[in-house]
C-alpha cells in the first residue's frame, strides 16, 4: 500500500472521530444556549459549560491537528505555522475563513488555560458563538475532501 493510500485512509478514521465530536459539541451547544445567562447558576449548569469547553477544544484540535494535518500532508506541503497554514487552507478553498479558524486556536488556548470557574464561564458565549464558526469551516473542509475522492 503507498504511502498516500495510508495517508487516506488515516484522514478517513480521523474523519470518523471528526464528525462524532462535532455531533456531541452541536449537542453541548443546544444544551449551554437553553441554560442562558443568568446571575448563579447550578452545579449540574456549570458542568455543562465545562462540557462544552472540553468538547470545543476537543473538536477544533482533531479538526486541526489530525485532519488538517492529514491532508497537509496528502497534498505534499511542507509544514508551516498555524498561522500561514490556515491562511493556505483558505486559499486552497479547504476553509471558509482563516481568521475564524485563527480565532478558535485563540479561544482554545485560553480555555486549556484557564482554571477559575467564573472564567469558564465568561468563555462560553464565546465558544457557543465560535462553535458555530467551526462547523462551517468543518463543512467547508468536507467539500474540500470528497472533491478529491478522499473522504
Amino acid at each position: 500500500m503507498t504511502n498516500d493510500l495510508l495517508l487516506i485512509n488515516l484522514l478517513k478514521s480521523e474523519w470518523e472521530v471528526l464528525q462524532a465530536a462535532v455531533n456531541t459539541l452541536q449537542l453541548s451547544v443546544s444544551k449551554c444556549q437553553d441554560i442562558g445567562i443568568k446571575e448563579r447558576y447550578t452545579f449540574e449548569e456549570l458542568e455543562s459549560f465545562d462540557s462544552l469547553t472540553s468538547k470545543f477544544n476537543s473538536t477544533s484540535d482533531i479538526f486541526t491537528q489530525k485532519v488538517i494535518r492529514s491532508v497537509w500532508m496528502l497534498l505534499h506541503e511542507p509544514f508551516a505555522p498555524f498561522i500561514d497554514m490556515m491562511n493556505q487552507c483558505e486559499k486552497m478553498d479547504m476553509l471558509r475563513s482563516a481568521d475564524q479558524m485563527i480565532e478558535i486556536r485563540d479561544l482554545r488556548n485560553q480555555i486549556a488555560h484557564e482554571y477559575l470557574p467564573d472564567a469558564i464561564r465568561d468563555l462560553v458565549p464565546q465558544a457557543i458563538e465560535l462553535s458555530a464558526s467551526l462547523i462551517e469551516n468543518i463543512g467547508s473542509c468536507q467539500l474540500f475532501l470528497e472533491l478529491r475522492g478522499w473522504i
